[in-house]
């Protein structure tokens, strides 16, 4: 695939994701607050589709308009490559939504999967020892904000109990 059908593929991705988030976050504007029975505005029913919306729509925005100047020295990745990557990522949500989830503690196995997720998708052969290990740092880091986050935001905040 040529750099140009990317770039193509990224903006129209891009554009389909706002309109689906744009969409998601008016019905859920337009959705039944339900004050009349008292309901806490917070757990009212759109707000988390509300939030998902509007950040599918910035994220698609972000991609379109990134799509439109692609990074300078950015070379294309081969065929071979993405196949291995859409591969990878596509064992590891498979692993992680079958193994993991409903097995271990909800915030250790999102911990676990940004962990081997992240470490998996950025290893580089060329890398020196000494990046390799700040990858990994990163990736533990990024994987015990992650694990946090999550439980914090779905168990403290939405008051939803993840399996």
């Amino acid at each position: 695939m040529s750099s140009l059908n990317s770039t193509r593929a990224d903006l129209v991705t891009g554009v389909v994701f706002l309109c689906l988030g744009l969409a998601a976050f008016i019905g859920s504007v337009r959705m039944d607050r339900l004050s009349e029975r008292g309901i806490d505005p917070w757990t009212a029913p759109g707000v988390v589709p509300g939030l998902l919306g509007a950040v599918l729509a910035l994220l698609g925005l972000t991609l379109a308009l990134r799509s439109l100047k692609p990074a300078e020295g950015e070379k294309a990745p081969t065929d071979w490559t993405k196949l291995r990557r859409l591969a990878t990522t596509l064992g590891l949500c498979l692993g992680y939504a079958l193994l993991l989830v409903g097995n271990l503690p909800f915030w250790l196995a999102s911990m676990i999967f940004v962990f081997v997720f992240t470490t998996l998708l950025e290893h580089d052969p060329a890398d020196t020892p000494r990046r390799r290990y700040r990858k990994l740092a990163m990736a533990a880091i990024l994987a015990a904000a992650s694990g946090i986050g999550i439980h914090l935001l779905f168990q403290e905040l939405f008051l939803v109990r993840m399996p």
